[in-house]
């Protein structure tokens, strides 16, 4: 066989096919997900079409990663036949507000996941349906991104919501802050950078985060950042668009959210300016004990750099937590505006989306079920019989239909064995 060479790609040719396949799914959703569906399934898939080349971004192509085992993320039919009895549950490594995460290895596989589980009665005692199944859109339109966390299944169960996710064991970005109080400023800068390119991803698609902070930045095997938690994610906000809900997390709240203003998927570059801050500052920029005076700090206090810091730090930092929206950087142009910026003046875009730009530290783990980075506050906890759904049905529930969902790649996978 002759050995063709890929077409190159750029990252604003690649943004540019995302915006096109976007709105094609939105007119042909129906259609598209069909096709998808039978292309997986053909035993000529690779003889026919490339599939994991077209539905990649540029990044992946070559790379060398853990995500590279993993999925496409594609729409498929709303069919799984994943159950909770076929993964091993391992480890309890995170806690939310609807239920826990769990270090799981699939039986069959022999591979692991991090499993996040759901309890149903409190989702619909909050009225939170509708963000559950924004985080389960927003997965499936990661498209195996290099800095977002990827989904491979997901399942229900009478009482249950199963999100079957790629597992980072490198630690949150709030571990390694609290343990080694700040970063360097060119660590911090490859970290802020890779969160750009990946909001700046969301933001083509017309997402917006909404709820950046250290917790939700994990670090992968590799060093390289894996963004999660798509919760409060918000759907069909084109740059320039507004919104007006009221939420996030206290510390990384924009003044226009507080303020209950309208507001636009700016609001997640001010999120990168409080991170930011944070890793080469230690705290959040306008931290206080009290919540009250914290927040009032947010809406009027000036921005004080208790750290020494360079010239180009602090002009980032000023742009980016500009409480005027016209005026903060990221408002006009979104990614862009930072790209451009001398705070970055020296990084690779294209390089660092490719992952091939070395991070600046490496998580000493010893395989993919080590959790000596994550809290034993969580790991140390027993891992409840309950995740274990003996009641399990394939019977959607009213409240979420359309919930199931299997990876093309992994659906193959599990035909194969």
């Amino acid at each position: 066989m002759t050995a063709t060479q890929r077409p190159t790609m750029t990252y604003s040719k690649m943004r540019g096919l995302l915006t096109f396949f976007s709105a094609l799914l939105k007119g042909k959703k129906v259609g598209f997900r069909d096709f998808l569906h039978k292309l997986a399934s053909s035993q000529q898939l690779c003889q026919i079409l490339d599939t994991k080349w077209i539905l990649r971004p540029h990044s992946q192509h070559g790379a060398t990663k853990q995500k590279e085992e993993g999925s496409v993320s594609a729409l498929t039919p709303d069919t799984s036949q994943m159950k909770p009895s076929d993964f091993d549950y391992l480890k309890i490594i995170g806690r939310g507000s609807f239920g826990k995460v769990l270090l799981a290895r699939h039986r069959k596989e022999e591979r692991y996941y991090a499993v996040k589980v759901l309890q149903k009665q409190i989702i619909i005692q909050k009225k939170e349906q509708k963000n559950v199944m924004v985080e389960r859109s927003v997965l499936l339109k990661g498209l195996q991104h290099p800095f977002l966390v990827g989904l491979h299944f997901s399942f229900q169960t009478p009482h249950a919501l199963y999100f079957v996710l790629d597992f980072v064991n490198g630690g949150e970005l709030f571990y390694h802050i609290q343990r080694e109080g700040t970063f360097s400023e060119p660590r911090a800068a490859f970290y802020a950078a890779e969160v750009t390119l990946a909001l700046g991803y969301l933001h083509s698609l017309n997402i917006v985060y909404r709820d950046l902070k250290p917790e939700n930045i994990l670090l992968d095997s590799e060093g390289h950042v894996m963004l999660t938690d798509f919760g409060l994610c918000k759907e069909g906000v084109a740059v320039g668009g507004t919104m007006r809900t009221f939420c996030g997390t206290p510390e990384y709240l924009a003044p226009e959210v507080l303020l209950g203003h309208t507001y636009t998927p700016a609001v997640d570059w001010w999120g990168l300016g409080t991170v930011l801050f944070e890793m080469l500052c230690g705290l959040p920029p306008f931290y206080s004990p009290s919540k009250a005076q914290m927040l009032e700090n947010i809406l009027y206090a000036p921005l004080h750099m208790h750290c020494e810091l360079s010239e180009a730090s602090k002009s980032l930092l000023e742009g980016l937590l500009e409480r005027n929206v016209s005026k903060r950087l990221g408002k006009t142009c979104d990614v862009v505006e930072l790209q451009e910026h001398s705070f970055f003046a020296y990084m690779n875009w294209d390089d660092l989306l490719a992952r091939k730009v070395k991070p600046p530290f490496v998580p000493s783990v010893t395989g993919p079920c080590d959790v000596s980075y994550i809290d034993p506050e969580f790991t140390l906890q027993p891992v409840p019989p309950s995740v274990v759904d003996q009641q399990w049905t394939s019977a959607l529930s009213q409240a979420f239909p359309g919930f199931s969902y299997m990876n093309p790649e992994d659906h193959m996978a599990a035909k194969m064995s």
